[in-house]
């Protein structure tokens, strides 16, 4: 099965990538996106991130009842902090059926060279990417197996704004799943 890794901190998941993660699983050839929460990313502080297993669990709620999503917390059980080529090889010994691609915004596709063994990853797997504001221009890294480039359609929506909403008392309805809002505001996340 054609499956595409969608990695990311989810803090929290919103609207915005699962309206990526759909398009995916409409209009190209894989058949489920699995959301890999990554515990700590090698690239980004921790200090904001809330504690991995509540954003695992906010991205089961968010996935709930959408048989081509799935929630993974792969990353939880591999050394960290978590390297993509790790998860992919790790994954593929795993699940040696499945075909693996990687979903990413053109930000992070034009950042891949501060990734670990980048090269290998584009040599090896095939990689979405879908345009993100103010990083249109994808050029092509020479040696990659398959990138497919994506108009997805995008919702300015943040991670970012959406804790910064909670701080200052806002409503963030209609910017996550309602289970997931309900479930940050019973246990008072991001506050």
């Amino acid at each position: 099965m054609k499956i595409g890794l969608y990695f990311g901190s989810f803090n929290p998941i919103h609207h915005g990538h699962l309206l990526i993660a759909s398009y995916l699983v409409q209009h190209t050839d894989l058949k489920q996106v699995w959301f890999v929460v990554s515990p700590q990313n090698p690239l980004k502080p921790s200090a904001s991130l809330l504690n991995e297993y509540h954003r695992f669990y906010l991205v089961q709620l968010a996935v709930e009842g959408e048989s081509r999503f799935k929630a993974s917390d792969i990353e939880f059980k591999l050394p960290r902090p978590s390297f993509t080529v790790d998860t992919l090889t790790y994954l593929q010994e795993k699940y040696p059926t499945n075909e693996f691609s990687v979903i990413m915004g053109s930000d992070s596709y034009q950042n891949l060279p501060k990734w670990k063994n980048y090269e290998w990853l584009l040599k090896n797997y095939s990689v979405y990417v879908y345009r993100r504001p103010e990083h249109e221009h994808i050029s092509p890294y020479p040696g990659a197996k398959d990138v497919h480039i994506l108009n997805a359609p995008l919702l300015p929506i943040s991670s970012t704004e959406i804790r910064k909403a909670i701080k200052e008392g806002r409503s963030i309805r209609y910017l996550v799943p309602e289970n997931v809002r309900i479930e940050m505001e019973r246990n008072r996340y991001y506050l």
